[in-house]
């Protein structure tokens, strides 16, 4: 044993004489990392700003007490997400459940890439093509993980096909086991209509895991880490596709028939706000654009990012606020009209007049003049979802850095911003609202955000 530990330290001593540090301390080295602004985004830089009602609190809702905090550099969308950018996500989600019950199948019919028809879909983990060699590590990952599955999922963690391009036309199916998975995918054809086969859009589920991490570092319990880790890691699937009759449920006795008919799906609204859509949804689509980002990051060999998230109630209002110190809107106010007499947002003006400022219901993302941070429709157009959960008293008791309330049992979620359907007090950068996080709305949408990782960068670090 004494021979073995004197040889190792022996090799120790060879490989720092041999190495370029000089026996210095210097560090480990990696790949140097260059912020990457991302696509539609715009860098909030941190600061401080008083957050809170800055005029009379008309409503009394006393809720919003001014309290000065500062908060961390971030990027965030310079929009609200639009039904373009969510059917993005809806199609991506349709693809890969398409790809999974081709390929349970073929799993089940013992078909393989190479054998034609639903075969070329089977799992890429099952083995190596003909001609290729398995590398170690799949072949290490297949056997320990990905064949083993989870006690409610015997197909968690395999390997989907991506390389083979799905058949749009049913005259291009190729067997008929890909016919019987396209048709379990759509509504029973006596559910269809004006000659349309519908898809079954509670089939569109997204399954994904996050840590409470919060949680698990309040955690004081003497449990091993691993233990006290899958303690708090949870898995949750969701149907992701929005519900387009908010617009029936939302208006009793009004007729919003072509807006529940064609708002989501067609593309003369693919540029406008997507509405219908949870706080879970939402959740569910951070977590997506994470991953699929991550996907080409890990294709091109590039380090990964960090995740995209909805934005705290307190982000939220420092960057509507553009910073403009007490401010009643973002473009300063106090009033909703230019000098010109132009109204500078898409909410309700008058008491039963929606189209006076220009729009009856939603208008385009990139409408009307964007704050000093160059994000557009602050106030108007949709409400937005934050990741904070509402309580009247919170800013009595949060923290003056960063502040944020995630409190998982609370469903009450901030929404803020107002609406095409709200009067102006709603629109203002102070003003709070909620929802519950299983709630859908015509007049709700959301934006995304992902924190900064550079170079210090604050707008008042005086």
């Amino acid at each position: 044993m004494k021979k073995f530990i004197a040889l190792t330290a022996t090799l120790s001593f060879l490989i720092s004489c041999g190495s370029s540090d000089r026996g210095e301390l210097v560090g480990v080295k990696g790949k140097k990392w260059r912020p990457e602004k991302p696509y539609g985004m715009t860098l909030v830089p941190g600061g401080a700003f008083i957050m809170g009602k800055a005029d009379d609190d008309l409503a009394n809702v006393q809720d919003a007490p001014t309290k000065t905090v500062t908060v961390r550099s971030f990027y965030m969308d310079e929009t609200e997400i639009t039904n373009s950018e969510y059917r993005q996500f809806v199609e991506w989600v349709k693809d890969s459940t398409i790809r999974t019950r081709l390929a349970i199948l073929a799993d089940e019919q013992q078909l393989k890439p190479g054998a034609g028809g639903i075969g070329e879909f089977a799992f890429k983990d099952q083995e190596a093509a003909e001609g290729e060699e398995q590398s170690a590590y799949d072949k290490y990952m297949y056997e320990n993980y990905y064949s083993v599955g989870t006690d409610d999922d015997m197909y968690a963690g395999r390997k989907l096909n991506h390389e083979p391009k799905l058949f749009d036309d049913p005259q291009e199916y190729p067997d008929e086991f890909y016919v019987e998975v396209m048709d379990s995918m759509y509504l029973p054809a006596s559910e269809s209509y004006n000659g349309l086969r519908t898809i079954d859009v509670s089939k569109l589920q997204y399954r994904y895991t996050w840590m409470d991490i919060a949680a698990a570092a309040k955690d004081k319990s003497k449990s091993g880490l691993r233990e006290k880790r899958s303690k708090y890691l949870k898995t949750e699937s969701f149907e992701i596709y929005p519900d387009t009759t908010v617009w029936i449920k939302d208006f009793a006795y009004s007729y919003n028939e072509p807006m529940h008919n064609d708002y989501f799906w067609h593309q003369a609204y693919g540029e406008y706000p997507v509405v219908g859509v949870s706080w879970k949804q939402a959740k569910a689509f951070c977590s997506w654009r994470t991953l699929n980002k991550n996907g080409y990051q890990k294709e091109k060999g590039r380090q990964q990012i960090n995740s995209f998230r909805l934005p705290t109630e307190a982000e939220w209002e420092y960057a509507a606020r553009g910073g403009l110190s007490g401010a009643t809107f973002p473009w300063g106010g106090p009033y909703a009209k230019n000098d010109r007499g132009c109204f500078l947002a898409n909410f309700k003006p008058q008491r039963g007049d929606y189209a006076a400022d220009g729009a009856l219901y939603t208008v385009e993302a990139q409408s009307f003049d964007p704050n000093e941070y160059n994000l557009y429709n602050m106030s108007g157009n949709v409400a937005e979802w934050t990741d904070s959960s509402y309580d009247a008293a919170s800013y009595e008791y949060v923290s003056t850095m960063n502040p944020n309330v995630p409190d998982q049992t609370n469903q009450r979620k901030v929404t803020r911003g107002g609406s095409w359907k709200d009067v102006a007090y709603f629109l203002q950068v102070s003003t709070r609202d909620y929802e519950y996080a299983d709630s859908a709305r015509s007049y709700i949408g959301f934006r995304t955000v992902q924190d900064y990782m550079g170079t210090q960068n604050t707008a008042n670090g005086q």
